[in-house]
């Protein structure tokens, strides 16, 4: 319905408070886990409740502290920008770290009562002082009590804002880059709020002054709604997505085929909807019920306030409107939730002013607040907008510097060291060790097999399919991105040429697949009626029916491998016991053989700054060409550094075709670029959080390419 515009003075209240937060558990200095994921790309399941995700908030969306709602949008002003540097031109910072004997660490956090899983350190001043300073991760710290990152030049300095504390310039808090997190130094911040901090054991005890929501207030924008709420003091806030209940989806008719849909029969499966966009068609399909679905008519978000609100407050009614679909407050102990449903693809924007103290949340299709944040010597964290014609895409990303000293990036399994698995990435990134992350190559969903090309140290995990593109590099900061085939020829010394269509692969079509240890020590079936031959050191040793699918295990020579005849099986007649065989590999690209590290995906995007899209030469289905969902991307710059990106939905509508990714990292400065695996699988993360999504919202994956940062 609609509403009158309101005019407020808003009362002065001067508190400060702190704030805390962090990231999941691993302590402070950890070079031997760091080393142990760089050795052998170890990710263990690491079970813990996520919290959900706080608005990215930014220096650049903020109202004045003494702003006056008035019928015309809010003037927004810029809190502070500051220039910054390449990449490049940082240094590791010299830390001067105490003895562990007397450093305090822990992996869980009480703030108000509530056990948060975050990690957290506290260490004297110096090597002289009983004085302990507390340092708190930072990504944490703004996603659970809702502290305002600013954008920073300097990775060793991270001004703040939140509520009528600014902390920027000589002000602003120390930060220090610690293998896997970027710590900050939250002890006066802390002080200035009146907050009291102590350690008891592996908890971090936090408490802060007992807050009160004054009142709720609307107001129509320009761009949407608003909703400020009023209170007597500052108050940590977070917010989370409302997991609901998925329908069954409405099944389209005749869905489209895709070359990466298993061979094996599969009735009555349809595919999965995403809560934001529509997935991939590349994924096969869940089995779900076929019945007709309820609409899904928008998404609900809580914002959660570390004060309480009187009845009155609680019983008020509220406006709604065609963005604003509901809005209503609970009670929940000592905070209060203010719940808002949107449509789908919407996020609020919510951010805090002081003077007096208030929180708004703005309902609005372009909710990103934009950033750039020197993270830590080698890494930049950026989010802003990409514009192409009247459309803007919000674009999360981190720019790495591959050459710089400590920096390594790596492919991550879900589940080392075996292929088989997917997790979120959240944790195979954090169990991993890696700084950041983002989510890689396609998979199948039904085995949780590798769909495309996964090297590393040299050895094939999954091998390419499809002359689908692929990025490749080394650690000396070299990089190629291009579509990619290996051909494999098995040769019998009767001079008989065997092809072989891929190695190591879940990919299942006719004609010979190779499978050695780098597969694993063994082979299950992955079709019906397969014939296999075993070969070590060089000679065939054994040929045997496979069997149905998944019913017989085929030890894998650690001298050898194995053949597996698919369909055609005329070749086992070459194949006999006691044949020796040469092996011929190569791969086109031929550079490609070079590099030890490599990760597929597709298709290609940019070739030499120029767009060079051509997703029906990677063999994907004409639906998945024409899909728009979010996206993830990598992409390599003039200046020799590696882009790792997430785009989502336009401002106001769905997220980018692959035309429109293709210009989106064209315009970012991509000389080349790839597609990775995207929709529900899309995550970007850095120092224990994902930067672009809630948690609950992001799919499992396969595989990850990691990004480690070492001492």
């Amino acid at each position: 319905m609609k509403r009158n515009f309101f005019y407020w003075r808003l009362i002065l209240s001067v508190s400060i408070l702190p704030v805390l937060a962090i990231v999941p558990s691993l302590v402070w200095n950890q070079p031997a886990r760091a080393q142990e994921g760089e050795r052998a790309g170890l990710i263990y399941y690491a079970s813990r409740a996520r919290q959900g995700m706080n608005s990215l908030a930014d220096s650049e969306s903020r109202l004045k502290p003494t702003e006056i709602f008035t019928d015309s949008s809010l003037e927004r002003t810029s809190v502070m920008r500051q220039g910054w540097k390449p990449l490049s031109d940082y240094k590791f910072l010299a830390q001067s770290v105490p003895p562990s004997s007397i450093i305090r660490q822990g992996s869980q956090v009480s703030l108000n009562g509530r056990i948060l899983p975050l990690t957290w350190t506290q260490q004297p001043a110096n090597s002289t002082s009983g004085n302990f300073r507390t340092w708190i991760a930072d990504v944490g710290l703004m996603q659970s009590a809702g502290v305002d990152l600013l954008s920073s030049a300097d990775s060793a300095k991270q001004p703040v804002q939140w509520f009528s504390v600014s902390l920027t310039g000589a002000q602003s808090l120390a930060a220090r880059a610690t293998g896997p997190y970027r710590y900050l130094d939250v002890t006066d911040f802390a002080r200035l709020a009146g907050w009291e901090i102590s350690a008891d054991g592996n908890i971090l005890k936090i408490t802060s002054q007992s807050a009160s929501v004054t009142g709720i207030r609307q107001a129509e924008i320009e761009s949407g709604d608003r909703i400020v709420v009023d209170l007597d003091r500052p108050a940590p806030w977070q917010i989370n997505f409302v997991n609901k209940p998925i329908p069954s989806p409405t099944p389209t008719p005749n869905p489209p085929d895709d070359p990466t849909k298993p061979a094996i029969p599969l009735p009555n499966l349809r595919t999965a909807p995403n809560l934001e966009t529509p997935d991939d068609p590349t994924k096969p399909a869940l089995p779900l019920p076929i019945t007709p679905a309820a609409p899904i008519a928008g998404q609900e978000w809580s914002i959660a306030i570390d004060a309480k609100a009187a009845p009155a407050i609680i019983q008020q009614t509220f406006s709604t409107s065609k963005q604003l679909l509901s809005l209503k407050v609970e009670p929940d102990g000592v905070q209060t939730k203010v719940k808002v449903t949107i449509p789908l693809g919407w996020r609020p924007q919510v951010f805090s002013l002081g003077n007096p103290n208030r929180l708004v949340i703005d309902i609005r299709p372009d909710s990103l607040l934009e950033k750039n944040i020197v993270w830590a010597p080698g890494v930049q964290w950026r989010q802003q907008y990409q514009n192409l014609g009247n459309a803007r895409f919000p674009v999360v990303w981190l720019e790495v510097n591959p050459r710089q000293a400590g920096v390594k990036i790596r492919p991550i399994l879900s589940n080392p060291p075996a292929d088989q698995g997917t997790a979120p990435l959240l944790q195979t990134a954090e169990a991993s060790g890696a700084a950041a992350a983002i989510n890689a190559g396609f998979f199948n969903r039904i085995n949780r097999l590798a769909l495309g090309a996964i090297r590393r140290d040299n050895k094939w995990l999954s091998g390419p399919i499809l002359n689908r593109g692929a990025i490749a590099w080394n650690d000396r900061g070299e990089f190629a991105i291009d579509r990619l085939t290996l051909q494999e020829t098995v040769i019998t010394t009767a001079n008989q040429f065997l092809p072989v269509s891929h190695l190591n692969s879940a990919y299942v079509q006719p004609g010979i697949g190779r499978y050695n240890s780098d597969w694993g020590t063994t082979y299950t079936p992955l079709s019906g009626n397969e014939i296999v031959v075993t070969v070590a050191g060089d000679r065939v040793v054994s040929q045997s029916p496979g069997g149905a699918v998944g019913t017989t295990t085929f030890s894998i020579p650690a001298n050898g491998y194995i053949l597996v005849l698919r369909a055609d099986l005329f070749p086992a007649s070459e194949l006999s016991i006691g044949t020796l065989l040469r092996l011929e590999t190569n791969t086109f690209p031929a550079d490609f053989n070079r590099f030890p590290y490599i990760i597929g995906g597709g298709p290609v995007l940019v070739q030499n700054s120029q767009v060079v899209l051509d997703a029906r030469a990677e063999g994907f289905s004409d639906a998945f060409v024409r899909q728009t969902a979010i996206r993830s991307a990598i992409g390599r710059n003039a200046a020799g550094n590696l882009l790792i990106v997430a785009v989502h939905n336009r401002a106001g509508g769905a997220g980018p075709n692959f035309a429109e990714l293709a210009q989106i990292l064209q315009q970012m400065g991509a000389v080349d670029a790839l597609n990775l695996d995207g929709g529900s699988s899309t995550g970007l993360y850095l120092g224990g959080s994902l930067l672009d999504r809630p948690p609950s919202t992001a799919a499992r994956v396969h595989n990850a390419i990691g990004i480690f940062i070492q001492p």
